[in-house]
């Protein structure tokens, strides 16, 4: 039977055709395949659908991809695939906390969906996607520690003030911080939570957030405000991703808000070269 055009949630028969988007652009599609590296396409499990859109008015190939979880991310597809997706996101209603992914697909899509969804808290349009495939050009900070368990306390402090620098809002504002805290004590659990300490206080800090097979996206980089300036956070960040590269053996990627051109000169003199573009709309 013929299926209406339209964007479908996909299951375990389009593992293939899904990971072969992520294989086209492994650094971008980094924090929808690490998911499904370990979930697969079932929802419950991938804690988000994962929605394509195909060649053909049946099953065919997937030729447009979007994860719609806590974030809604498009990583491949046409005007008309986005067009398709928002159309899906309307009939769902906003469930997400922002939508981020390459440029040209969030932008689309955006632009699709601003209408019923607007006004945006944030549009950031333009943010390098770089990346680090070999090792370090700068000596990695051998301050820069695994955070223990122990020590989440001493770290949420840091943690929050980087998250309300960044983000604009106050993670500990809904429920007390609880959520925020539990996802903190995750990453610092998987061995994930990277810092500097210095008398018991965090002066750097940042973390591996997604990882797939083939690439870890490094995230949350902070630097205590009265030691800006020092170094401090290029060497710490170059600490991370020799950790990804050396010991890990993943590419170390990042994206980057276009207007910090202190944070982009920093990333290059480690070594890392943009490869993409990404944009995200914050609400």
């Amino acid at each position: 039977m013929l299926r209406l055009a339209g964007a479908r949630v996909l299951d375990e028969r389009d593992l293939i055709d899904v990971r072969g988007v992520f294989e086209t652009d492994p650094v971008a599609a980094c924090m929808v395949a690490a998911r499904v590296e370990v979930a697969g396409l079932d929802p419950w499990r991938l804690g988000g659908e994962m929605w394509g859109s195909d060649s053909k008015p049946i099953r065919g190939k997937v030729d447009g991809l979007c994860f719609s979880g806590p974030n809604l991310i498009p990583l491949k597809g046409s005007a008309t695939a986005m067009r398709m997706f928002a159309d899906r996101a309307r009939r769902r209603g906003r469930m997400c906390s922002s939508l981020v992914g390459p440029a040209e697909q969030v932008l689309t899509l955006w632009e699709e969906l601003q209408p019923d969804w607007g006004p945006a808290r944030e549009v950031r349009a333009d943010q390098p996607l770089m990346a680090l495939r070999t090792s370090t050009e700068i000596t990695p900070d051998p301050q820069v520690r695994q955070v223990r368990p122990s020590e989440l306390n001493r770290y949420l402090p840091a943690a929050v003030n980087m998250f309300i620098e960044e983000v604009g809002i106050d993670p500990c504002a809904e429920d007390g911080g609880a959520g925020y805290r539990a996802r903190v004590s995750e990453l610092i659990a998987a061995g994930r939570a990277f810092a500097r300490f210095e008398n018991g206080e965090v002066v750097f800090k940042a973390e591996i957030g997604a990882m797939s097979s083939k690439v870890g996206q490094i995230q949350g980089v902070w630097v205590r405000p009265d030691r800006r300036g020092e170094g401090i956070g290029t060497a710490g960040t170059a600490a991370v991703a020799d950790r990804l590269t050396r010991v890990l053996n993943r590419t170390a990627s990042l994206y980057v808000n276009g207007y910090n051109h202190v944070a982009q000169a920093a990333y290059r003199k480690i070594g890392f070269e943009q490869v993409g573009q990404y944009a995200t709309v914050l609400f």
